[in-house]
Protein backbone atom coordinates (compact mmCIF):
# COMPACT_ATOMS: atom_id res chain seq x y z
CA UNK A 1 0.00 0.00 0.00
CA UNK A 2 1.12 3.55 -0.66
CA UNK A 3 2.00 5.65 2.41
CA UNK A 4 -0.64 8.11 3.60
CA UNK A 5 0.06 11.73 2.72
CA UNK A 6 0.34 13.90 5.84
CA UNK A 7 -0.61 17.57 5.96
CA UNK A 8 1.86 19.70 4.00
CA UNK A 9 0.58 22.95 5.55
CA UNK A 10 3.95 23.71 7.17
CA UNK A 11 6.06 22.83 4.14
CA UNK A 12 8.62 25.50 3.19
CA UNK A 13 11.57 24.97 0.85
CA UNK A 14 13.25 27.61 -1.30
CA UNK A 15 14.91 24.93 -3.46
CA UNK A 16 13.25 22.38 -5.74
CA UNK A 17 11.48 19.71 -3.67
CA UNK A 18 12.91 16.18 -3.75
CA UNK A 19 10.76 14.02 -6.03
CA UNK A 20 12.27 10.89 -4.47
CA UNK A 21 11.03 11.51 -0.92
CA UNK A 22 7.38 11.01 0.03
CA UNK A 23 5.61 13.79 1.91
CA UNK A 24 5.96 11.72 5.10
CA UNK A 25 9.75 11.57 4.64
CA UNK A 26 9.97 7.99 3.33
CA UNK A 27 12.51 7.44 0.54
CA UNK A 28 11.46 6.26 -2.92
CA UNK A 29 13.51 3.12 -3.59
CA UNK A 30 11.58 1.00 -6.09
CA UNK A 31 9.57 1.49 -9.27
CA UNK A 32 6.46 0.61 -7.24
CA UNK A 33 7.40 3.33 -4.75
CA UNK A 34 7.62 5.80 -7.62
CA UNK A 35 4.14 4.81 -8.81
CA UNK A 36 2.88 5.68 -5.31
CA UNK A 37 4.91 8.88 -5.18
CA UNK A 38 3.65 9.98 -8.62
CA UNK A 39 0.07 9.44 -7.42
CA UNK A 40 0.86 11.53 -4.33
CA UNK A 41 2.38 14.32 -6.45
CA UNK A 42 -0.67 14.28 -8.73
CA UNK A 43 -2.96 14.66 -5.72
CA UNK A 44 -0.87 17.49 -4.21
CA UNK A 45 -0.81 19.38 -7.52
CA UNK A 46 -4.59 19.08 -7.81
CA UNK A 47 -5.11 20.22 -4.22
CA UNK A 48 -2.75 23.21 -4.35
CA UNK A 49 -2.51 24.37 -7.97
CA UNK A 50 -4.74 23.00 -10.72
CA UNK A 51 -7.95 21.82 -9.04
CA UNK A 52 -9.69 18.46 -9.39
CA UNK A 53 -9.22 16.44 -12.56
CA UNK A 54 -12.54 14.60 -12.75
CA UNK A 55 -12.70 10.82 -13.16
CA UNK A 56 -14.01 9.38 -16.42
CA UNK A 57 -17.58 10.49 -17.13
CA UNK A 58 -20.51 8.09 -17.28
CA UNK A 59 -20.69 8.18 -21.08
CA UNK A 60 -18.67 9.29 -24.10
CA UNK A 61 -20.12 8.76 -27.57
CA UNK A 62 -18.68 9.83 -30.90
CA UNK A 63 -19.24 9.81 -34.63
CA UNK A 64 -16.73 10.55 -37.36
CA UNK A 65 -17.54 12.07 -40.73
CA UNK A 66 -15.71 14.27 -43.19
CA UNK A 67 -12.84 15.08 -40.86
CA UNK A 68 -15.14 15.97 -37.96
CA UNK A 69 -15.07 13.98 -34.73
CA UNK A 70 -18.36 14.79 -33.02
CA UNK A 71 -18.10 13.97 -29.30
CA UNK A 72 -20.87 13.94 -26.71
CA UNK A 73 -20.00 13.58 -23.02
CA UNK A 74 -22.65 12.80 -20.43
CA UNK A 75 -22.16 12.92 -16.67
CA UNK A 76 -24.44 13.58 -13.74
CA UNK A 77 -27.48 13.85 -16.00
CA UNK A 78 -25.98 16.63 -18.13
CA UNK A 79 -24.41 16.48 -21.60
CA UNK A 80 -22.04 18.62 -23.66
CA UNK A 81 -20.81 18.20 -27.23
CA UNK A 82 -17.71 19.40 -29.06
CA UNK A 83 -16.17 18.62 -32.43
CA UNK A 84 -12.40 18.49 -32.99
CA UNK A 85 -11.29 18.29 -36.62
CA UNK A 86 -8.93 15.64 -37.99
CA UNK A 87 -6.59 16.23 -40.91
CA UNK A 88 -5.18 12.92 -42.11
CA UNK A 89 -1.67 12.86 -43.61
CA UNK A 90 -0.96 12.47 -47.30
CA UNK A 91 1.66 9.81 -46.59
CA UNK A 92 2.13 6.94 -44.16
CA UNK A 93 -0.03 3.98 -43.27
CA UNK A 94 -3.41 3.92 -41.54
CA UNK A 95 -4.19 3.86 -38.71
CA UNK A 96 -2.07 6.99 -38.28
CA UNK A 97 -0.41 8.41 -35.21
CA UNK A 98 -1.84 11.82 -34.35
CA UNK A 99 -0.96 15.05 -32.61
CA UNK A 100 -3.70 16.89 -30.73
CA UNK A 101 -2.94 20.56 -31.32
CA UNK A 102 -4.31 23.13 -28.88
CA UNK A 103 -5.78 25.96 -30.96
CA UNK A 104 -4.09 24.67 -34.12
CA UNK A 105 -0.58 23.50 -34.97
CA UNK A 106 2.38 25.81 -34.30
CA UNK A 107 5.15 23.31 -35.12
CA UNK A 108 5.94 22.03 -38.64
CA UNK A 109 3.53 19.33 -39.70
CA UNK A 110 5.34 15.98 -39.61
CA UNK A 111 4.93 13.46 -42.43
CA UNK A 112 2.72 10.49 -41.74
CA UNK A 113 1.00 12.03 -38.70
CA UNK A 114 -2.63 13.15 -38.44
CA UNK A 115 -3.37 16.53 -36.86
CA UNK A 116 -6.34 16.87 -34.53
CA UNK A 117 -7.24 20.52 -33.96
CA UNK A 118 -8.63 21.05 -30.48
CA UNK A 119 -10.50 24.28 -29.74
CA UNK A 120 -9.55 24.26 -26.07
CA UNK A 121 -11.13 27.71 -25.51
CA UNK A 122 -14.50 26.04 -26.21
CA UNK A 123 -13.97 23.70 -23.25
CA UNK A 124 -12.72 26.42 -20.87
CA UNK A 125 -12.41 30.11 -21.69
CA UNK A 126 -9.10 31.93 -21.10
CA UNK A 127 -9.78 35.58 -21.87
CA UNK A 128 -8.80 36.82 -18.40
CA UNK A 129 -9.59 36.10 -14.73
CA UNK A 130 -13.23 36.93 -15.44
CA UNK A 131 -13.40 33.82 -17.66
CA UNK A 132 -13.29 31.48 -14.67
CA UNK A 133 -16.05 28.90 -14.79
CA UNK A 134 -16.94 29.58 -18.44
CA UNK A 135 -16.92 26.91 -21.15
CA UNK A 136 -18.39 23.48 -21.82
CA UNK A 137 -16.47 21.74 -19.03
CA UNK A 138 -18.20 24.05 -16.54
CA UNK A 139 -21.55 23.61 -18.28
CA UNK A 140 -21.17 19.93 -17.39
CA UNK A 141 -19.59 20.16 -13.93
CA UNK A 142 -20.82 23.55 -12.72
CA UNK A 143 -19.35 27.04 -12.94
CA UNK A 144 -18.03 26.66 -9.40
CA UNK A 145 -15.93 23.57 -10.15
CA UNK A 146 -12.44 24.19 -8.77
CA UNK A 147 -10.53 23.03 -11.88
CA UNK A 148 -8.57 25.75 -13.64
CA UNK A 149 -8.93 26.14 -17.39
CA UNK A 150 -5.81 24.05 -18.11
CA UNK A 151 -7.22 21.14 -16.11
CA UNK A 152 -10.48 21.39 -18.05
CA UNK A 153 -8.53 21.29 -21.32
CA UNK A 154 -6.65 18.17 -20.19
CA UNK A 155 -10.02 16.60 -19.45
CA UNK A 156 -11.00 17.49 -23.03
CA UNK A 157 -7.90 15.71 -24.38
CA UNK A 158 -8.91 12.61 -22.42
CA UNK A 159 -12.36 12.72 -23.95
CA UNK A 160 -10.89 13.06 -27.47
CA UNK A 161 -8.84 9.91 -26.85
CA UNK A 162 -11.94 8.14 -25.47
CA UNK A 163 -13.79 9.10 -28.64
CA UNK A 164 -10.99 7.93 -30.93
CA UNK A 165 -10.87 4.57 -29.17
CA UNK A 166 -14.59 4.17 -29.93
CA UNK A 167 -14.32 5.39 -33.55
CA UNK A 168 -11.96 3.19 -35.61
CA UNK A 169 -13.30 4.81 -38.80
CA UNK A 170 -11.28 7.91 -37.90
CA UNK A 171 -8.12 5.89 -38.73
CA UNK A 172 -6.13 7.06 -35.68
CA UNK A 173 -3.65 4.84 -33.85
CA UNK A 174 -4.73 5.63 -30.30
CA UNK A 175 -1.55 4.22 -28.72
CA UNK A 176 0.52 6.84 -30.57
CA UNK A 177 -0.99 10.20 -29.67
CA UNK A 178 0.94 13.39 -29.09
CA UNK A 179 -0.23 16.71 -27.70
CA UNK A 180 1.17 20.17 -28.39
CA UNK A 181 0.48 23.86 -27.97
CA UNK A 182 2.44 27.10 -27.71
CA UNK A 183 2.67 29.69 -24.93
CA UNK A 184 -0.50 29.48 -22.78
CA UNK A 185 -1.57 26.48 -24.83
CA UNK A 186 1.89 24.99 -24.25
CA UNK A 187 1.20 25.16 -20.52
CA UNK A 188 -2.01 23.30 -21.23
CA UNK A 189 -0.39 20.66 -23.44
CA UNK A 190 2.17 19.91 -20.72
CA UNK A 191 -0.56 19.39 -18.14
CA UNK A 192 -2.48 17.08 -20.48
CA UNK A 193 0.62 14.94 -20.89
CA UNK A 194 1.05 14.78 -17.12
CA UNK A 195 -2.58 13.87 -16.35
CA UNK A 196 -3.48 11.61 -19.30
CA UNK A 197 -1.38 8.41 -19.44
CA UNK A 198 -2.51 7.59 -22.99
CA UNK A 199 -0.49 10.52 -24.39
CA UNK A 200 2.68 9.01 -25.90
CA UNK A 201 4.55 12.26 -26.66
CA UNK A 202 4.08 15.67 -25.04
CA UNK A 203 5.41 18.69 -26.98
CA UNK A 204 5.07 21.94 -25.01
CA UNK A 205 6.35 24.94 -26.99
CA UNK A 206 7.60 28.09 -25.23
CA UNK A 207 5.31 27.33 -22.29
CA UNK A 208 7.16 29.49 -19.74
CA UNK A 209 5.99 29.90 -16.16
CA UNK A 210 3.12 27.59 -15.38
CA UNK A 211 4.53 25.29 -18.05
CA UNK A 212 8.01 23.79 -18.10
CA UNK A 213 9.39 26.50 -15.76
CA UNK A 214 9.54 25.97 -12.01
CA UNK A 215 7.71 28.54 -9.90
CA UNK A 216 10.69 28.86 -7.56
CA UNK A 217 13.35 29.56 -10.17
CA UNK A 218 11.07 32.00 -11.98
CA UNK A 219 10.59 33.93 -8.72
CA UNK A 220 14.36 33.91 -8.18
CA UNK A 221 15.09 35.22 -11.68
CA UNK A 222 12.47 37.94 -11.33
CA UNK A 223 13.74 39.04 -7.90
CA UNK A 224 17.27 39.33 -9.32
CA UNK A 225 16.34 41.88 -11.96
CA UNK A 226 15.17 39.89 -15.00
CA UNK A 227 11.48 40.50 -15.72
CA UNK A 228 9.98 37.00 -15.74
CA UNK A 229 6.42 35.80 -15.33
CA UNK A 230 5.79 34.62 -11.77
CA UNK A 231 3.00 32.84 -9.93
CA UNK A 232 1.82 36.10 -8.34
CA UNK A 233 1.52 37.72 -11.78
CA UNK A 234 -0.09 34.74 -13.48
CA UNK A 235 -3.03 34.39 -11.07
CA UNK A 236 -3.94 38.03 -11.72
CA UNK A 237 -3.73 37.58 -15.49
CA UNK A 238 -5.88 34.55 -16.22
CA UNK A 239 -7.82 31.55 -14.91
CA UNK A 240 -5.44 28.86 -16.14
CA UNK A 241 -4.98 27.56 -12.58
CA UNK A 242 -7.44 26.78 -9.83
CA UNK A 243 -8.27 29.56 -7.39
CA UNK A 244 -6.80 27.13 -4.83
CA UNK A 245 -3.39 28.24 -6.15
CA UNK A 246 -3.91 31.85 -5.06
CA UNK A 247 -2.93 30.99 -1.47
CA UNK A 248 0.59 30.09 -2.60
CA UNK A 249 0.95 32.47 -5.53
CA UNK A 250 0.11 35.49 -3.40
CA UNK A 251 2.27 34.49 -0.40
CA UNK A 252 5.17 32.17 -1.25
CA UNK A 253 5.61 29.39 -3.80
CA UNK A 254 8.23 27.96 -1.41
CA UNK A 255 5.27 26.53 0.52
CA UNK A 256 4.28 24.29 -2.40
CA UNK A 257 5.28 20.67 -1.66
CA UNK A 258 6.13 20.25 -5.36
CA UNK A 259 7.26 22.25 -8.36
CA UNK A 260 7.00 21.77 -12.09
CA UNK A 261 10.01 19.46 -12.40
CA UNK A 262 7.72 17.03 -10.59
CA UNK A 263 4.77 17.83 -12.87
CA UNK A 264 7.01 16.98 -15.84
CA UNK A 265 8.08 13.84 -13.96
CA UNK A 266 4.47 12.62 -13.95
CA UNK A 267 4.88 12.06 -17.69
CA UNK A 268 7.79 9.65 -17.13
CA UNK A 269 8.62 7.20 -18.61
CA UNK A 270 6.47 8.44 -21.51
CA UNK A 271 8.20 10.88 -23.86
CA UNK A 272 8.36 14.66 -23.75
CA UNK A 273 10.16 17.03 -26.10
CA UNK A 274 10.08 20.63 -24.82
CA UNK A 275 10.64 23.42 -27.35
CA UNK A 276 12.04 26.65 -25.95
CA UNK A 277 14.11 29.70 -26.75
CA UNK A 278 16.40 31.93 -24.71
CA UNK A 279 15.48 35.29 -26.25
CA UNK A 280 12.39 36.18 -24.20
CA UNK A 281 13.08 36.91 -20.52
CA UNK A 282 9.38 36.74 -19.65
CA UNK A 283 9.42 33.01 -20.51
CA UNK A 284 12.16 32.38 -17.91
CA UNK A 285 14.43 30.19 -20.06
CA UNK A 286 16.79 29.36 -17.19
CA UNK A 287 13.79 28.34 -15.09
CA UNK A 288 12.70 25.97 -17.86
CA UNK A 289 16.25 24.64 -18.26
CA UNK A 290 16.57 23.91 -14.54
CA UNK A 291 13.14 22.33 -14.39
CA UNK A 292 13.82 20.03 -17.34
CA UNK A 293 17.27 19.07 -16.08
CA UNK A 294 15.77 18.21 -12.67
CA UNK A 295 12.90 16.28 -14.30
CA UNK A 296 15.38 14.34 -16.41
CA UNK A 297 16.69 12.84 -13.17
CA UNK A 298 13.25 11.30 -12.63
CA UNK A 299 13.53 9.81 -16.11
CA UNK A 300 17.04 8.62 -15.26
CA UNK A 301 15.77 6.87 -12.12
CA UNK A 302 13.19 5.07 -14.27
CA UNK A 303 15.85 4.05 -16.82
CA UNK A 304 14.23 6.25 -19.48
CA UNK A 305 16.64 9.22 -19.47
CA UNK A 306 16.52 10.04 -23.16
CA UNK A 307 12.70 10.01 -23.34
CA UNK A 308 12.92 13.56 -21.97
CA UNK A 309 14.43 15.93 -24.52
CA UNK A 310 14.50 19.67 -24.95
CA UNK A 311 15.85 22.33 -27.28
CA UNK A 312 16.30 25.99 -26.34
CA UNK A 313 17.10 27.98 -29.47
CA UNK A 314 18.48 31.48 -29.83
CA UNK A 315 16.06 34.42 -29.95
CA UNK A 316 13.14 34.49 -32.41
CA UNK A 317 9.53 35.62 -32.60
CA UNK A 318 7.37 33.96 -29.93
CA UNK A 319 5.71 30.76 -31.19
CA UNK A 320 7.49 30.78 -34.53
CA UNK A 321 9.49 27.62 -35.08
CA UNK A 322 13.17 27.99 -36.05
CA UNK A 323 14.51 25.53 -38.60
CA UNK A 324 17.47 24.64 -36.39
CA UNK A 325 15.11 22.77 -34.07
CA UNK A 326 13.56 20.65 -36.82
CA UNK A 327 15.92 17.67 -36.61
CA UNK A 328 15.54 17.38 -32.84
CA UNK A 329 11.74 17.59 -33.03
CA UNK A 330 11.61 15.04 -35.84
CA UNK A 331 13.78 12.61 -33.87
CA UNK A 332 11.24 12.52 -31.04
CA UNK A 333 8.25 12.30 -33.39
CA UNK A 334 9.90 9.58 -35.46
CA UNK A 335 10.79 7.50 -32.41
CA UNK A 336 7.75 7.95 -30.19
CA UNK A 337 4.89 8.45 -32.66
CA UNK A 338 6.10 6.74 -35.85
CA UNK A 339 7.88 3.85 -34.05
CA UNK A 340 11.07 4.29 -36.05
CA UNK A 341 14.30 2.78 -34.74
CA UNK A 342 16.10 6.11 -34.38
CA UNK A 343 18.06 7.85 -31.64
CA UNK A 344 16.28 10.67 -29.82
CA UNK A 345 18.48 12.22 -27.13
CA UNK A 346 18.52 16.04 -27.15
CA UNK A 347 19.32 18.45 -24.30
CA UNK A 348 20.51 21.58 -26.05
CA UNK A 349 20.42 25.23 -25.09
CA UNK A 350 21.65 28.47 -26.59
CA UNK A 351 21.83 29.80 -23.02
CA UNK A 352 24.93 29.95 -20.85
CA UNK A 353 23.90 28.28 -17.62
CA UNK A 354 27.25 26.82 -16.57
CA UNK A 355 27.74 27.63 -12.90
CA UNK A 356 24.03 28.37 -12.37
CA UNK A 357 22.86 24.77 -12.56
CA UNK A 358 22.38 22.76 -10.47
CA UNK A 359 23.78 25.04 -7.75
CA UNK A 360 21.70 24.33 -4.64
CA UNK A 361 18.47 24.01 -6.61
CA UNK A 362 18.45 20.22 -6.76
CA UNK A 363 20.88 18.89 -4.16
CA UNK A 364 18.89 15.66 -3.68
CA UNK A 365 20.37 12.45 -4.99
CA UNK A 366 18.96 10.38 -7.85
CA UNK A 367 18.29 6.76 -6.86
CA UNK A 368 18.52 3.70 -9.05
CA UNK A 369 14.99 2.39 -8.63
CA UNK A 370 14.76 -1.38 -8.32
CA UNK A 371 11.97 -3.45 -9.79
Amino acid sequence: ACPATPSTANYNNANLPDPFTFADGTAVKTVADWTCRAAEIKQLIQADEIGTFPPAPSSVTATYSGGNLAITVTDGGKSISFTPTISLPSSGTAPYPAIIAYGGLSIPRPNGVAIITFNNDDIAAQVNTGSRGQGKFYNLYGSGHNAGAMTAWAWGVSRIIDALEKTPSANIKTTRIGVTGCSRNGKGALLAGALEPRVALTIPQESGSGGTDTWRISDYINSHGTSTQTASEIVGENCWFSSLFDTYAKSSVNKLPFDHHMLIGLIAPRAIFAIDQVGIDWLGPFSSYGSLMAARRIYQALNATTALGFSQSSSHTHCSFPSQQTNALNAYINKYLLDQNVTADVTETAGTYTGQWPGTWASWSTPVLTA
